[in-house]
């Protein structure tokens, strides 16, 4: 199990580096996974905004936002790694002579995971049970139940709502679809993971057609557990050769886990606190992602609210739909490339006045009022 740790107080910018870690490597998702998205009804790949005005306050020469405000009909990315994970699970079941019957597909949200869950277990006549912690609004469970899950609110945290939802799983008719994973339970998180990589080639093909070739020199992601942030190692860091971007995480100040675990060297359980960054409020770095991230991200850093809330009015300015944790992102560079430091944290990031930064928006403002993304 994670050590567990108060969580300690923040210095005016946590703040991260690793040197070394764009030449780490891995192994890369399935190929697959793009023409499984893109064979389901209403695909299309979302919006790679290219903002200008970004690129000149931030002293860099182009700035694109990956635009997940609205996936499938739904308002967040979630629904990538939940519906090929649903698939890679029922497919398994079949193929091992298993007979066809009806599961319950059950979970634990900060929002959105639960959403893209719930929405899965209803295209395919499934039921869904969704466990939420204290703090997700009340309109993002109302969306919950509106695709047809039952809901079970919980007192306490994100962490005590994925222990509930595990052990309502344990049962042969229903399959925990959790997005993060722990000793012992790592293969559907996995195939959560590899479903979030569509997003990624879709990224590659929409700078190829903007005429950037090479691919970005950083990408910047906001993290909860960790899941999107071990999908964008993944992708970046099992290319054999070419140019590897750096590549950042972004957390809220109030559940910087991945940050500490990095700065102690081993996973970490912190004690979180309120956070209008309702998806990244998680104190435990999910263990399917930690060695990827531990091994492959250059830095990481966290925000406070107030950093996300301006950058969310910023990008809205600029006509992106971003909830506070879709925000996060260019909320964490901004604060790396204009705080005291930033010098350092420029060189750190490799970043000079004509590189390619690619922002990860993960929702839009209908995701949840308090921001619920999960990440």
């Amino acid at each position: 199990m994670p050590e567990n740790v108060a969580t300690l107080r923040a210095l005016p910018l946590p703040w991260f580096a690793r040197p070394g870690a764009r030449t780490w490597r891995c192994a890369p998702a399935p190929a697959e996974v793009r023409d499984f998205h893109a064979a389901l009804p209403g695909y299309v790949p979302t919006p790679l905004t290219e903002l200008p005005s970004l690129a000149a306050e931030l002293g860099v020469g182009r700035v694109f936002v990956k635009d997940e405000s609205s996936r499938f009909g739904l308002p967040a990315f979630k629904v990538l790694g939940a519906s090929w994970a649903v698939r890679r699970d029922l497919a398994e079941r079949a193929a091992s002579g298993e007979e066809a019957r009806s599961v319950t597909l059950v979970t634990a949200t900060d929002g959105n995971h639960g959403r893209a869950v719930a929405h899965v277990a209803r295209l395919l006549g499934q039921r869904a049970h969704v466990y939420v912690p204290h703090g997700v609004h009340p309109r993002a469970v109302s969306a919950i139940v509106a695709e047809g899950a039952e809901v079970t609110e919980v007192a306490g945290p994100y962490d005590d709502a994925v222990r509930l939802a595990a052990r309502a799983a344990a049962g042969s008719d229903a399959v925990l679809v959790q997005d993060t994973g722990w000793p012992g339970y790592e293969q559907i998180p996995g195939w959560i993971v590899e479903g979030y990589s569509t997003l990624c080639t879709e990224i590659d093909e929409q700078l190829t057609a903007q005429g950037v070739e090479r691919g970005p020199d950083l990408v910047a992601v906001p993290v909860g557990v960790g899941s999107l942030a071990q999908a964008v190692v993944t992708h970046y860091r099992s290319r054999p050769s070419g140019h590897a971007p750096a590549l950042l995480s972004v957390e809220a100040e109030a559940a910087a886990c991945v940050l500490r675990s990095l700065e102690r060297g081993r996973l970490l359980s912190i004690t979180t606190g309120d956070t209008a960054m309702a998806g990244l409020n998680c104190g435990t770095p999910s263990s399917n992602a930690w060695p990827r991230l531990r091994d492959g991200l250059d830095a990481a850093v966290a925000v406070p609210d107030s950093a996300g809330a301006r950058a969310a009015a910023r990008l809205a300015a600029l006509g992106v739909s971003s909830g506070p944790c879709g925000a996060a992102p260019l909320a964490g560079l901004e604060a790396a490339l204009t705080d005291p430091g930033a010098d350092d944290r420029r060189t750190a990031l490799g970043l000079g006045p004509s590189s390619v930064v690619v922002l990860l928006n993960t929702e839009g403002t209908a995701a949840n009022p308090r921001g619920a993304g999960g990440c």
